[in-house]
């Protein structure tokens, strides 16, 4: 069985870029936004919950209607987390399913909230990407055309970077000062021997 490893990162740092790497060199990746958004659409029991809360206008032709969510979870904290209750939940059991199903040494689940949401518990290691602040809000008011106002929002909901850093078993700095790829390299090779290790009888 694959060795279940978190990759995580505050808003900005830039850990699907390092994804994508891991990708590259042929370690399955789970991207937990990604799915949320997937079973939004197809969790049958999902849908079901989510329309109990939101109402009969939450969807259009089976479709999640992004929109009028959006309007009503953006004031509304309560209502927010409510959401965030149903789909957590659910993107969390397909991520271990998942999981299960991989072949190589080791795979990775890609999400912003792994220590928020308490599911480092179901994962062996936790990679996080890390870069500057300043550098973090650039990037994101670029990526998303948002305000600096709008970004330093966003990273209020998060866990600090230098507490979120600390929790993770290797960090991978995304500064701009250092190359990234020699670093996934690096790390790539440690967990195949890692997970050498880990296997019976080794």
């Amino acid at each position: 069985m694959a060795l279940k490893i978190g990759l995580t990162g505050g808003i900005g740092s830039g850990k699907s870029t390092v994804a994508k790497i891991f990708e590259t060199i042929g370690i399955p990746v789970y991207y937990a936004d990604d799915a949320a958004k997937r079973l939004m659409n197809e969790d049958a029991q999902l849908q079901q919950q989510i329309r109990e809360v939101f109402g009969p206008e939450a969807y259009v032709n089976n479709q999640l209607n992004r929109q009028f969510i959006a309007s009503v979870v953006f004031n509304n904290r309560q209502k927010l987390e409510q959401l965030n209750a149903l789909v957590h939940p659910a993107t969390i059991r397909a991520g271990e399913a998942w999981m299960r199903q991989q072949i190589t040494p080791y795979a990775i689940k890609e999400a912003a909230l792994i220590f928020e949401s308490g599911t480092q518990s179901q994962l062996d290691y936790v990679i996080g990407v890390s870069a500057p602040e300043a550098l973090r809000i650039h990037r994101t008011m670029k990526r998303d055309q948002v305000s600096r106002e709008e970004v330093l929002k966003r990273m209020s909901k998060q866990i600090q970077e230098v507490i979120k850093m600390r929790l993770c078993d290797f960090v991978i700095y995304n500064d701009e000062q250092q190359l990234v790829i020699p670093q996934v390299l690096a790390l790539h090779k440690k967990l195949l021997q890692m997970a050498a290790a880990s296997q019976p009888g080794s």
